[in-house]
């Protein structure tokens, strides 16, 4: 494995940082092809065994069992200080006024709910899920910083959100001399390079490490077109991602692929790492040869041809993944 410095701190991740929105209970959250915990186990010792120190949840997976999965897995298998554990707040946790969102009371209330179920006392990033509308962003960041003053957050990250959003808080951060956002976690892969226009040269410009989600577009780029999964067939917020067109893409892929001797995984995020500024895809894992297509990526460089052949079918979209 090898390990970058996220974005411009002196925190060392792992190339691949394993996700963990797949791993909780099915009778919990809106994800059914998640794995229970006995299940999931073994897929976070052998993410540690391969080199993997960079771990992502976020409260709203699986109504927090997703955490509380991982919580226990890591103190099981790792010391804690030998991991980078990354969650989120945003996401709806209850019903009623302020059971979600970013404002002061939220961000206090659920950092330390996610603390709880991840037994741990601090996160190394804390991440906003989503942008609030209906939060002033002074609160926000405000709130962000007082976390991190406490040191129940050693980090601060973002997720899918406008550049200008993402501008408007970091300038807004330094403006008052309080914790800025150091990663930012968005869509990003063969299939929607929307990202390629404004927020990723913000981030390269401000340092700021790139930790992509949905790197294998919902495992589309490691499968024939037509063919399904599981969570294929029940995912309704992928089927709204990607479209008809990007199957020559997906060709390419398999292209690539083949000529190499390699799975079409291990191309699509070849290409991923070898994007400036990408610090550690989020790849998620629900079979063995997931997590072995994730590492095994690492060490292949693609060549400029085979790169320019999986680039040349992409066309301009609307934009996706803020939801």
């Amino acid at each position: 494995m090898d390990y970058v410095k996220l974005g411009r701190t002196g925190l060392d991740v792992s190339r691949i940082c394993l996700g963990c929105m797949s791993y909780g209970l099915k009778s919990r959250g809106n994800h059914p092809w998640s794995l229970e915990e006995e299940e999931s186990r073994p897929f976070i010792r052998r993410a540690l065994e391969a080199g993997v120190n960079f771990f992502d949840t976020a409260n709203v997976y699986s109504d927090g069992t997703s955490e509380e999965i991982v919580g226990r897995a890591l103190a099981d298998y790792a010391r804690r200080d030998e991991i980078v554990l990354a969650t989120k707040v945003h996401s709806r946790m209850r019903p009623g006024p302020n059971g979600a969102g970013l404002s002061r009371k939220a961000i206090m209330a659920e950092i330390d709910n996610s603390l709880r179920r991840l037994g741990t006392d601090y996160v190394d990033l804390y991440q906003i899920h989503r942008w609030d509308d209906n939060v002033p962003v002074e609160e926000t960041m405000e709130a962000l910083h007082d976390v991190v003053k406490a040191g129940k957050a050693r980090y601060l990250g973002a997720s899918s959100m406008y550049a200008w959003q993402f501008s408007k808080a970091q300038y807004t951060a330094e403006a008052h001399g309080w914790t800025k956002f150091v990663t930012m976690q968005n869509h990003y892969n063969l299939l929607y390079r929307e990202e390629e226009r404004e927020m990723l040269p913000l981030c390269r410009d401000q340092g700021v490490g790139v930790i992509p989600w949905s790197p294998l577009a919902r495992g589309r780029l490691t499968r024939d077109w037509d063919a399904t999964s599981a969570r294929s067939e029940t995912d309704e917020f992928g089927k709204s991602l990607y479209q008809e067109r990007d199957r020559h893409i997906v060709d390419a892929v398999t292209a690539v692929a083949e000529a190499r001797g390699v799975s079409r995984a291990q191309v699509a995020l070849a290409w991923l790492l070898g994007r400036p500024g990408v610090s550690a895809p989020i790849v998620g894992a629900t079979k063995q040869q997931h997590l072995d297509d994730a590492v095994a990526s690492v060490g292949l460089t693609l060549t400029a041809e085979e790169t320019a052949q999986l680039e040349e079918h992409y066309t301009p979209r609307g934009i996706a993944g803020f939801r």
